[in-house]
């Protein structure tokens, strides 16, 4: 685990890159670049959702849900620092891209 923390960590904030480079990947990083996939994806949906809806009404609602995604982020990362593979509160249990 303690040599797949940095990788780990980076699969929160672009998850190719430990998919891409890192051969024989731990079932602990696996996991984590799994959790990196789920909050992009929920991220990217909600930007978009936000985004789309006019001035003040999309505005507000969207910063709330940009620091609940950067909440989520700061949960990941503590997760790895603490060798834990917990999901992600709400999202953590939505998909399984990599076995």
């Amino acid at each position: 685990i303690d040599r797949d923390k940095l990788w780990a960590v980076a699969a929160y904030f672009f998850f190719p890159l430990p998919l891409i480079l890192v051969k024989n990947r731990s079932n602990f990083l696996n996991y984590h670049i799994n959790q990196g996939i789920i909050l992009t994806i929920v991220s990217l949906a909600g930007q978009f959702g936000f985004g789309i809806l006019p001035g003040w009404i999309g505005f507000i609602p969207g910063q709330i849900f940009s620091a609940i995604i950067l909440g989520g982020l700061v949960i990941g990362i503590l997760n790895v620092f603490n060798k834990e593979m917990k999901p992600l509160p709400l999202i953590g249990k939505l998909f399984s891209f990599i076995k």
